[in-house]
């Protein structure tokens, strides 16, 4: 019994110093915590990488990094029998070229023993933006740490640009183009928006998440505008979803429901009137709350007279609500 004892405690103790197999679902060996006194270079060199690597791999928009923000890092892993490059590439956030191409691999085909080093995939970044899909930002969103507090979520559509303006690769040339208008056109400091969702399901991070949203609601009061923006953040859906206009995609509502269902669990919101708010219901003078009285207010129809069966409160409770609310619950059991 001893021996055998002995023996248990041998592979164990194997294991724990050439890595898990890949295909352990709780192995995040990938992900470094960030501690006092850590600085992007000092990581970098740690893991051999560079600081701009880093940048993409984690969706960064500058330098600054919290105590007990998870980065993404290479690694070095010792292959496992039943191992794959593709359990590879998908248990550590990667993929089967670029762990091909880190490790010079001419073929797919690897051997118990054998040393790999994996690198985290890129995510897309232009200047400040960074453009992900669902998952993708799923990952980004609970991976970074935020200070300002958030109580309420905005719904915006874009209006114009519509979709006729999207081609389906052009997600940034749009950011920009209204990140030059809010600025020059607006005299705002950047981009209105934290978060702007396109018709092939992508989503685009923006305005920085602990930077208010600017101009967003009561745009001639500026007191109620700070005032409302303070604990907000802002989700343009490009396109313009009044009726008889855009008709939304499956994959852009579906991204619509998860990043608000993703947020809502972030900043531990419930979904409500007073949690996820529709620019329909805010005087765009005078930054008060009119909700479904906006007759005699200056109101607009965004985020659409069809978004999610239209722009009212009682739309808003039936068919958008109970959307995220069964979202959030799914995502709360995939997370166990």
């Amino acid at each position: 019994m001893k021996k055998q004892y002995m023996l248990l405690f041998s592979l164990v103790l194997l294991l724990l110093m050439n890595g898990y197999p890949a295909h352990a679902a709780n192995n995040l060996r990938n992900l470094y915590d960030v501690k006092s006194g850590d600085y992007l270079g000092k990581i970098a060199k740690t893991y051999g990488t560079s600081v701009i690597d880093l940048k993409l791999i984690n969706g960064l928009q500058s330098d600054k990094i919290m105590v007990g923000q998870k980065l993404r890092v290479p690694i070095m892993y010792t292959v496992a029998p039943g191992d794959t490059l593709w359990e590879l590439s998908q248990v550590f956030n990667s993929t089967v070229q670029s762990i091909k191409t880190a490790n010079k691999l001419a073929t797919n085909n690897i051997f118990t023993g054998q040393r790999l080093r994996i690198p985290p995939k890129r995510l897309s970044m232009q200047g400040q933006y960074v453009l992900m899909t669902r998952e993708e930002f799923k990952d980004w969103l609970f991976n970074h740490i935020f200070t300002r507090k958030i109580g309420k979520i905005q719904q915006h559509h874009t209006y114009s640009p519509s979709y006729q303006q999207f081609n389906g690769s052009n997600h940034f040339s749009l950011l920009k183009a209204m990140e030059e208008h809010h600025v020059k056109g607006m005299g705002w400091s950047n981009i209105s928006q934290q978060l702007t969702t396109f018709p092939d399901g992508k989503v685009a991070v923006g305005r920085p998440f602990d930077t208010p949203p600017e101009g967003s609601f009561g745009l001639q009061n500026k007191a109620a505008m700070h005032r409302i923006e303070a604990d907000a953040l802002a989700i343009e859906n490009l396109g313009n979803f009044d009726k008889g206009k855009n008709q939304m995609t499956a994959e852009q509502k579906e991204t619509i429901v998860m990043i608000t269902s993703l947020l809502s669990l972030k900043y531990g919101l419930t979904p409500s009137i007073n949690s996820i708010t529709y620019h329909h219901w805010w005087d765009i003078n005078s930054g008060e709350r009119v909700l479904d009285k906006g007759e005699g207010h200056a109101v607009k129809s965004c985020p659409g007279t069809d978004f999610f069966g239209g722009n009212s409160t009682t739309s808003a409770k039936n068919n958008f609500y109970p959307l995220v609310s069964k979202k959030m619950k799914e995502i709360r059991a995939s997370m166990r």
